[in-house]
Formats: structure tokens, C-alpha cells, sequence
């Protein structure tokens, strides 16, 4: 997926590399694992397992898992 509309109707877009919605995020027992195993080039770190993309204009974050390109989750900030 490289593409879709947020909730709030902006278009969010990962084809430009770098680009500022595409998040990495890995729990701290993923990192320390990576760490552990002298993966510290970046060519050499894997890819999260969950993918992450944030919205510029509302700040929601979408979680997808793997091979699946619908939202496991959306977060919305309070405030």
C-alpha cells in the first residue's frame, strides 16, 4: 500500500522516499533483539513488523499488520 485517504480526507502517501508518514516503530524487546545480534548497520536492521503511517493535518495514527492493507487500528489524538 502507498496510498490511501485519512478519516479526516487527506490523502496520505508513502511513494516519496523519504516522506514524513511512513513511521518505524518497534517495542523496546524488538530493538534490544536487533541490538543483540550487531545489526546496528542500517542495511542490516529489519523492517518493523507493523506498519505505521501518521497524518500531517489530524495527526491520526494507522496500524497495519503484514500483507494486509486495511487499519488493525486507528489512533486519535485527545487534544
Amino acid at each position: 500500500m502507498a496510498r490511501m485517504t485519512c478519516i479526516c480526507g487527506e490523502i496520505l502517501s508513502t511513494t516519496a522516499v523519504p516522506n514524513d508518514v511512513e513511521l518505524w516503530i518497534y517495542t523496546k524487546k524488538e530493538w534490544d533483539s536487533i541490538l543483540e545480534n550487531d545489526s546496528i548497520e542500517t542495511w542490516k536492521i529489519p523492517l518493523p513488523i507493523y506498519d505505521a503511517w501518521r497524518c500531517l493535518k489530524c495527526e491520526r495514527v494507522y496500524i497495519f499488520e503484514p500483507n494486509n492493507n486495511k487499519a488493525i487500528k486507528v489512533y486519535k489524538p485527545e487534544e
